[in-house]
C-alpha cells in the first residue's frame, strides 16, 4: 500500500492522470449553401455543370403513372401510359445557366424531340422551365401562366372538343409567355403575354417566322402554330399536320 501511494504521489507531482485523456474531434467546416449537387437545388429545372447538352429517356415509373392518372391521362385517352416516355433534356433557362428539363412525349416521339432540343441548346435558346404538366395538376392555363414548356397532357383543343395533339404525346408547347395563343381580333388570355403580341422584333425565347428554332423543328417534319391564320399559337409544335 505505503508503495502504490507513492506512485500515485508521483504521478500527481509530474501533472499526470490516471484517467484516458479525451480526444475532441476538430470542428466540421461550414458547408456552403450554395452546394454544386444538382439533386439539391430548388425549382423545376436543377442547374448543373455546364458539360454540353445531354439527354436522356425512359419509362414512365409506377409513381408517374399514379400522378397522371385523372390528371393528364384517363381512360379513354388515345395513348395508353406505356406509350409515353420521359424524356430528360438540358437547356439554357434566360440567365444562360444550363438546366435540366423533363418533357413527357410519345415514345416514336423521342428521337425528334432529342435531336431539336439538342440544336437549340447548340443555338443558346433561353426556356423558362421545362416540367411535366402534372405538375401544375393538368391545368393548361397555369402551366402558360408559369412559362412552363411541356408536351403530354390529355385534353381537347382548345374552344374546341377534339383531342389536342398534346393528348398524343407529339405535340410541344414551347416558352408560352413570350409566344402566345392568339385569337382572333389579336387577343390573348394572357396579361405576361401582352407585349408578346409585337411579333416585330426579336427578344430571347421570341419564336419568329425565321427563327433558327423554327426552323430546327420543321427540318424535323413538325409543324409549327405560328404559321397558323386564325388562331395563331406561336408556342405549338407537333408532329401530326393539323386538319
Amino acid at each position: 500500500m505505503r508503495v502504490t501511494a507513492l506512485i500515485l504521489l508521483a504521478l500527481t507531482a509530474a501533472g499526470c492522470s490516471t484517467d484516458d485523456p479525451v480526444v475532441e474531434e476538430p470542428a466540421a467546416t461550414p458547408r456552403s449553401s450554395a452546394s454544386t449537387d444538382p439533386s439539391t437545388t430548388t425549382g423545376p429545372s436543377a442547374t448543373v455543370a455546364p458539360t454540353g447538352f445531354d439527354s436522356a429517356s425512359r419509362r414512365l415509373t409506377a409513381r408517374e403513372r399514379a400522378a397522371m392518372t385523372g390528371v393528364t391521362w384517363h381512360e379513354g385517352c388515345p395513348v395508353p401510359l406505356a406509350d409515353l416516355r420521359v424524356v430528360r433534356l438540358t437547356h439554357r433557362d434566360f440567365e444562360g445557366r444550363r438546366r435540366t428539363g423533363r418533357l413527357v412525349v410519345h415514345a416514336d416521339a423521342v428521337a425528334d424531340v432529342t435531336a431539336i432540343f439538342e440544336k437549340l441548346y447548340d443555338l443558346d435558346y433561353p426556356i423558362r422551365r421545362m416540367v411535366p404538366i402534372e405538375a401544375y395538376d393538368g391545368d393548361d392555363f397555369a402551366s402558360i401562366e408559369a412559362d412552363n414548356t411541356s408536351a403530354f397532357n390529355c385534353r381537347a383543343i382548345t374552344g374546341g372538343t377534339a383531342w389536342s395533339h398534346h393528348s398524343y404525346g407529339r405535340a410541344i408547347d414551347v416558352n408560352p409567355i413570350e409566344n402566345p395563343y392568339v385569337y382572333s381580333g389579336g387577343r390573348t388570355d394572357h396579361t405576361g403575354s401582352q407585349s408578346y403580341l409585337d411579333r416585330s422584333r426579336e427578344r430571347p425565347g421570341v419564336l419568329l417566322p425565321d427563327s433558327p428554332e423554327v426552323a430546327a423543328f420543321e427540318d424535323a417534319g413538325w409543324f409549327w402554330g405560328g404559321r397558323w391564320t386564325d388562331p395563331v399559337d406561336h408556342q405549338h409544335f407537333s408532329s401530326m399536320p393539323t386538319g
